[in-house]
């Protein structure tokens, strides 16, 4: 069949929006017709290249739509249902997958990979395939995924705003609640308040922390970080620490969640600084893949017990995290509406991208 998609063609390009050829799913395999798409950071990281994966792809990997068939050996989901797709495919056998780690699937080995599980294209255009963006490529009205990455939800489920559970409300919450492990009273510190941080912050809300201080540079996010349940908020790192010391008599944060657009090494001092004892630094944004340097105070690493985190996916479970999130969005625990600050069509990704680089958008989402 055919359908227009957003391809990437070489480093640091624009995305081309162009018509394309999809192949039916094969075996495991299911055709899902999207609702809508999340325009994620991650996928800005294709362009930049700290994310590296081979040219050219077709982007977008937070997406919920309906599916349109299934492939042999698919049993829990079928044409007609409601999904949404995880933009990490979870097998359930692997040691991983054994001991509750989802998210470290053996599967995750193809995140950056370009062609489908079993090596093949599904996408192709100008007479050769195309990789899909954490084997997804939702940045097309049709895509063809692995089963692995489908999750099935309710009937009725608003997609629109469902889509945005395939990464971004799942990362940002389950850094603060599956990686940090903030409980009732803590003090939570985020920096970076985009799309994962202000879920992030959500997450620290929803687990009970006492005071949540949003650092960001951009007034606008930091007065969106109030609304999603920030009680402090802060313009850099500098003028964020007296703010905690006082929150908690000098005791200082339990966790500090990173959530920049891109993570730096210098990061990680400061923020190792502003944590107490036993306290967590928690990293979910991506840093540059060449960078294999941080500094932060060793000797009181040791004396406090402090401690330095990597969240992939936030530690989740997609097919446990996802309904639950849409489940605490349907009681009204979890705002998603308000995160969509602009909705695009397809032909406008770039326009959606020049807007989250200059600081206007929490979540650009593509309607199609």
């Amino acid at each position: 069949m055919k359908t227009k998609a957003a391809v990437l063609w070489g480093l640091n390009e624009k995305w081309q929006v162009e018509e394309v050829e999809l192949d039916a799913p094969k075996e495991s395999e299911v055709l899902v017709k999207l609702t809508a798409s999340g325009l994620c950071h991650s996928d800005e990281h294709l362009v930049t290249g700290d994310i590296p994966m081979p040219f050219p792809v077709v982007g977008g990997h937070e997406g919920a739509g309906v599916v349109v068939s299934v492939g042999g050996n698919v049993n829990h989901v079928a044409e007609g249902d409601s999904v949404v797709l995880s933009f990490l495919p979870s097998c359930g056998r692997c040691s991983y997958c054994s001991r509750g780690m989802h998210n470290l699937c053996d599967l995750g080995m193809f995140l950056i990979n370009g062609p489908q599980l079993d090596g093949t294209y599904r996408f192709h255009a100008r007479g050769q395939g195309l990789g899909q963006m954490c084997l997804l490529g939702t940045f097309s009205e049709y895509t063809v995924v692995p089963a692995q990455s489908v999750v099935k939800v309710d009937d009725g489920t608003a997609l629109d705003k469902a889509a945005l559970v395939g990464c971004g409300v799942t990362t940002g919450y389950g850094s603060a609640v599956r990686t940090a492990e903030v409980k009732a009273g803590d003090t939570v510190v985020v920096m970076g308040i985009g799309g994962i941080g202000a879920n992030a912050v959500q997450g620290a809300r929803i687990a009970g922390a006492r005071n949540i201080v949003a650092i960001d540079p951009v007034e606008s996010k930091r007065e969106w970080a109030m609304e999603f349940g920030a009680t402090h908020t802060a313009a850099s790192v500098a003028e964020a620490g007296p703010v905690v010391g006082l929150l908690t008599r000098g005791q200082m944060a339990d966790a500090f969640i990173i959530t920049t657009d891109v993570a730096e090494g210098d990061y990680i001092g400061p923020a190792l600084d502003m944590v107490a004892k036993r306290g967590k630094v928690v990293v979910t944004a991506v840093g540059h893949p060449t960078d294999t340097q941080f500094s932060g105070n060793l000797f009181m690493l040791t004396m406090m017990e402090k401690q330095i985190r990597g969240s992939l996916y936030g530690s989740s479970n997609a097919h446990h995290d996802i309904p639950l999130l849409l489940d605490l969005y349907n009681k009204g625990q979890l705002k998603l509406d308000e995160l969509i600050t602009r909705e695009y069509a397809l032909e406008d990704v770039n326009q959606g991208y020049e807007d989250m680089r200059n600081g206007r958008n929490i979540r650009g989402l593509i309607r199609y």
